[in-house]
């Protein structure tokens, strides 16, 4: 036990299979992250022109429709949950999601055949735009790492009307910088941010005054252990003293036990250092008393370490569900 508290590893970043569907166009919008379902009675009927007479919200359907439409290469942008705001935007500029190719699954899916269900679109979306994404990228895709292998799928109307094209594409947590195509792929955060807890997994980021898994205090570099595949024990030994250096910076020499914490880190899969991936996070987090799986933390580490935050914003140190 150091000072820092229990060395705890974590290896979730070699382990994950991360899939989000999105589907648009005429009539609906549905967002499947897990089984969240997201309606959107927005009108997008692509061949009603633009004037001065139609409505905001109309334009803006006209401009999701061109942006579903749009062709491999494309950049997307949305804020809203239910992106009934997307639109295209230059790859240079922050986007979510970016278009690697179009697939027709009719061979597989005959005129008369039902809307897919859900988990069938996942699959479907998994097995048709896994490989072009990798080709779109030089074929170098981190399994493992920050990109997720998406697809937009026309809804149920248009899809009983004979559609059945796929959209794939490229996403991540957080926004794309820029285009795709060259970016490191390792899956790693800014220091601050915090990752959801779902059940007892790792979730996207959220804010970090909200029940989370763990607070990402910084990013290791693994390069420096050479050229060759470093095995998972001396990614783990090297990692032990680089991640303890980071955190005791990021708390200003916290002690973590008395707070209920332990440091943890991730750990890249061979898979993904021939991609060229190399840099992991360091984080801290909590586990059940049982040691059945990770615990909640509320609040942030940096709050109860760092200088005041400013006024009427009081510090939230971080707090665990046992």
């Amino acid at each position: 036990m150091s000072r820092t508290g229990e060395w705890f590893r974590s290896d979730d970043n070699t382990t994950r299979t991360r899939l989000l569907m999105v589907g648009a166009f005429a009539g609906a919008l549905v967002v499947l992250t897990l089984s969240v379902l997201f309606s959107w009675p927005a009108d997008l009927r692509a061949e009603q022109p633009i004037d001065d007479a139609q409505s905001a919200a109309q334009r803006e359907s006209r401009l999701a429709a061109e942006a579903f439409d749009s062709p491999p290469g494309s950049c997307l942008q949305w804020a809203r949950p239910d992106a009934r705001d997307m639109h295209k935007v230059d790859c240079a500029q922050p986007h979510v999601f970016e278009v690697t190719g179009v697939v027709d699954v009719s061979a597989d899916h005959g005129p008369d055949a039902d809307p897919p269900a859900p988990e069938q679109w996942r699959l479907i979306a998994q097995s048709n735009c896994t490989a072009g994404a990798s080709a779109y990228l030089g074929g170098k895709l981190d399994p493992f790492g920050t990109f997720s292998v998406n697809a937009l799928r026309p809804p149920d109307d248009k899809w009983r009307g004979g559609d059945r094209k796929v959209r794939c594409g490229l996403q991540r947590s957080s926004s794309l910088p820029g285009r795709a195509a060259g970016q490191d792929q390792s899956n790693v955060h800014p220091p601050g941010t915090c990752l959801a807890l779902v059940g007892k997994t790792v979730g996207d980021p959220v804010d970090c005054r909200d029940a989370h898994a763990y607070e990402i205090v910084g990013i290791a570099d693994l390069s420096v252990l050479g050229p060759a595949y470093p095995q998972i024990g001396k990614q783990h030994e090297k990692l032990a003293e680089v991640c303890q250096q980071i955190v005791a910076q990021y708390s200003n020499n916290a002690d973590l036990s008395t707070m209920k914490l332990i440091l943890s880190w991730d750990t890249l899969a061979e898979e993904s250092w021939n991609i060229g991936s190399r840099k992991v996070d360091c984080k801290v987090g909590a586990r059940l008393s049982d040691g059945s799986g990770l615990a909640p933390v509320s609040g942030s580490l940096k709050a109860a370490t760092g200088p005041p935050p400013p006024a009427g914003t009081p510090p939230v140190p971080p707090t665990t569900g046992r």
